[in-house]
Order: structure tokens, then sequence, then C-alpha cells
């Protein structure tokens, strides 16, 4: 790898300690790279640097801030084979779904480079004092970006863009199984024209140390974070110190529901893309197959023949559909989850045992009669694996989706669009996917309810994440 240094300043450091740690390709578990560990020095460097950068970056006009994002998005859309082969290394998926990964990453930089411009205030007449009200968005300040493993490029780039577009300077802090993505950005960006100072990244094995020495610095003022609930609550409780505007993007455990009358096909094709991509690992994955008593063995049969057509090896063999899980320990959690489901009465249709061969793989797999009490349906398990439910009531099958803490993202599949939209408005979630399986996008507003998180990534909502609202009371 070329880039294996903490960047910041525009500059490659080995760190203040020189630690280093490894990084392994979860499909053979090779170590692929040594990468430098950054503590609390390097985290002071970089809140240097960045505060610097952004004096000059937030007055510039909006129209140079655009220019620079979408030279980003031009660079990186030349360069997405690259990216995605090095998503492939550090976490595994298949070749196909890291290509995909790539493009979807590159996008939030062509999507915010045309939101820069747009960062609309108002003028309107007070109707009781005859003041003038004037209200503008202005940056917020230096933002702390904290992304996870399962997207290394996407989750830094749908943090990066928007904070860039609201002429804010970021330090952002990877996941320390993948990290290498981001690194590989930095070059990019430097040849896109983002001063530096401006983007800094911290690779770090200290991240609660490092992120809350960051967050207790008075010049953040935001802190993005994805990842899990338990962390994000954390991370919550440290922004509450500096009254930090916070954005989180937390856990998730999306029910998908097929009604009767749904086109099985479009269900089918649906469920594939909501459970398996990303492999599962993803907050968007759909968790709880809630499938309509009358269409359930003809869906389990269609949709167990497509997961059972998968071929599962290592991501860099472009015959692969499936590649390894990140980690020894999320492949563990996996398979116990279907342990306990297959022990309380759930059927395995196909799947269900761990390879022991190298690597951290795990087949999908498909469990049907899945009883209410398995620990699957109350947790995610962020692997491929579909806990498929039947139901035959309408509100009974909407009060099973609802119960759980978490919010981000439901799937309905049905024809009625007059039934499928009351649903829709019912379920608590911040986000439906109506006979898709993808919700994401970088022009709508992504992000969930209850335990799912605060604040929304992408769309117009995403720039003014890192925005604050000021009024000024005039009269002439």
């Amino acid at each position: 790898m070329d880039h294996t240094d903490l960047y910041i300043d525009g500059q490659w450091r080995a760190g203040a300690t020189g630690e280093r740690f490894d990084v392994l390709n979860p499909a053979t578990e090779d170590i692929i790279a040594s990468v430098a560990s950054a503590d609390i020095a390097d985290a002071d460097a970089a809140l240097d640097a960045a505060e610097a950068a952004m004096k000059d970056w937030a007055a510039r006009t909006p129209r140079a801030r655009s220019e620079v994002l979408r030279k980003a998005w031009e660079l990186m859309t030349a360069r997405l084979d690259h990216f995605a082969h090095i998503i492939t290394l550090e976490n595994g998926k298949a070749g196909a779904d890291a290509l995909g990964e790539a493009t979807y990453a590159a996008e939030f930089f062509r999507w915010f480079a045309e939101e820069a411009v747009r960062a609309d205030g108002l003028l309107t007449h007070a109707p009781a004092s005859g003041a003038r009200i004037l209200v503008q968005h202005k940056p917020a300040g230096l933002a702390v970006l904290v992304t996870p493993w399962n997207y290394p490029a996407a989750m830094g780039t749908r943090k990066i863009a928007p904070a860039l577009a609201a002429g804010c300077a970021v330090i952002i802090k990877p996941a320390s199984e993948t990290p290498l993505t981001m690194l590989a950005l930095m070059p990019l960006l430097e040849e896109a024209g983002v001063p530096k100072g401006l983007v800094n990244v911290l690779p770090s094995k200290r991240s609660g140390a490092l992120v809350d020495h960051m967050l207790h610095d008075p010049r953040v003022r935001v802190v993005s974070f994805t990842g899990s609930t338990g962390v994000g609550r954390k991370l919550l409780h440290a922004a509450a110190d500096q009254v930090l505007k916070p954005a989180m993007e937390l856990g998730g455990n999306a029910p998908l529901i097929v009604f009767e009358d749904a086109d099985l096909d479009v269900a089918v094709e649906g469920a594939m893309l909501a459970k398996m991509r990303n492999l599962g690992e993803a907050c968007t994955a759909a968790n709880r197959f809630y499938i309509h008593a009358d269409v359930a063995d003809a869906f389990t049969a269609k949709f167990t023949a497509r997961m059972t057509a998968l071929k599962v090896g290592d991501g860099t063999d472009p015959t692969v559909d499936v590649g390894p899980l990140v980690n020894a320990d999320t492949r563990d959690k996996v398979a116990a989850f279907v342990a306990d489901a297959v022990a309380k009465g759930a059927k395995i249709e196909c799947g269900g045992e761990t390879p022991q061969n190298t690597g951290f793989f795990y087949p999908p797999t498909v469990l049907s009669h899945v009883p209410e009490n398995a620990d699957c349906v109350h947790d995610e398990i962020f692997g491929p694996v579909a806990a498929i439910q039947t139901f035959t009531d309408q509100d009974d099958v909407i009060r099973r989706a609802n119960a759980t803490e978490y919010g981000l993202v439901a799937y309905v599949f049905s024809e009625n669009m007059k039934r499928a939209l009351q649903v829709c408005e019912r379920l608590e979630y911040g986000m439906v996917g109506l006979n898709r399986g993808l919700v994401s996008d970088p022009a709508a507003p992504f992000g969930g309810v209850k335990q799912s998180g605060l604040g929304r990534e992408g769309g117009h909502e995403g720039m003014l994440e890192f925005m604050e609202t000021q009024y000024i009371s005039a009269s002439w």
C-alpha cells in the first residue's frame, strides 16, 4: 500500500508515538499493511491544521468550493477500479460489491458539489414587529468524523463532501479494520484542490481516547458518527459536555414485509439487495423477513434458490458473489445467531455451517419458521442470514415490525399502492423501501428515528448538518 501513515496538514506522518497496527485481508487472514496509530498529540496537530485551513476555506465562495468537489468526483470516477480493489483487500467484499461502493462513494462529491451553491437563506417581514427577518446558514466549525469498517469509502465521502460543501474542515477517524481506503483518498483530494489541513485522517487503535479528546476541544463544533447504537450513546455523552452538534447514524433491525399481493419476483430481487448488499454487513440490511402465509412457501423457495446459487470466495476473484465477513468476531456472532435460532425451532433452508478453512467466511443462509424469541429477531445480525417469519394480519405485522428500539429502514412489497403507502406511514422508520431493496442515495436524506440516530446524511439536509442557522433582525 502506498500510504499507511497519518495524514495531517497535507503531510504523511508516522505519528507521535511511532506505534503501528496491522490490517488483515479477511479472505486470507494475511497482513496487508502496517498502519500508523494516532495518539493525542497527533489529534492536537490535526486540530491545529484544520483550524488554520478552515479560515480560508469558509471564506471562499460556494462556487469555488463546488468546483473542488466536482473535480474530486471526476478523479474518483476515473479510478473506481483502484478504490474497489483496496476495499476488497481490507474489507473482503466481492469485486462487484466493492465497485458499487466506490461508485456510490464518488457520487457524494458530485451531489454536494451541486448542493454547495444552494445553502439558501430567507428574507421576510415580521408581521407583528415590522422588522425584517434575515436568515442565513454559516459553517458550523471543525467537524470530527468517525466512520465504520463496512463501507470504508462511502461512509467517509458521505461525511467529507457535505462538510466541505458547507465550508468546514474535518478530522476523520476511520475504523482500524479498514483505514487504507480513506488514506488512499487523500492524494486524490489534494489533486482536486483541497487545501492542506482541511481534511486530516487519523487511524488509531486508541479510538475511544482519541475521539473523546477531540470532542472536548472547544474548537470542535460537530461530531458525525456512523456505527453501533452503543458507541453512539457514548459519543453523545461526550458531545454533551461541549454541546456539540451531533449527526448519528446508528444501528438497525430492518423488517422486510411481503404481502400476499406482491410480485414475488420483484420481492425476491428486492430481498436479495436488502439482505446481501455488502454481505448483510450494513445497518440497512433486511434483518427480519415477514412473509404473508399465503405466499411464504413460494417466496422461501425462490429466495433460497437465489441464495444457494451465490458463489462464496475471495472477493478478488471476479466470479465470486460473496466474500468473507470482516473479522472472526463478526463471523462467530453470525454463527451464534443461527445456532440459537435452530435450537429454538428454526429450520435451515440453506447454508448454516461455518466453513473450516482460512478466512472469515460464512455462507448465505436462509432460516424459516424462526420463532419470535430467537436472538436474531431482536438484534442486528450483520451477516448473510435471512430470518423468515410469517403473518396473516396487517395490523399485527406492523406491530411486530415496530417492536424494536431501532428505526432506520423498513422494506414493504405490495402491488396495492394505497395499502402499501398506508403501511409505510405507520412504520416507525426514517426510511422505507417500497417495492425496492435499496434506499441509499446521495440525493436522499439518509437516517433513522428512535435508537437508530439523529440527523440526516445525503440530500440537502446532509449539508445543513455542518451548518448553523443565523438570524439577523433589521429595520429599514
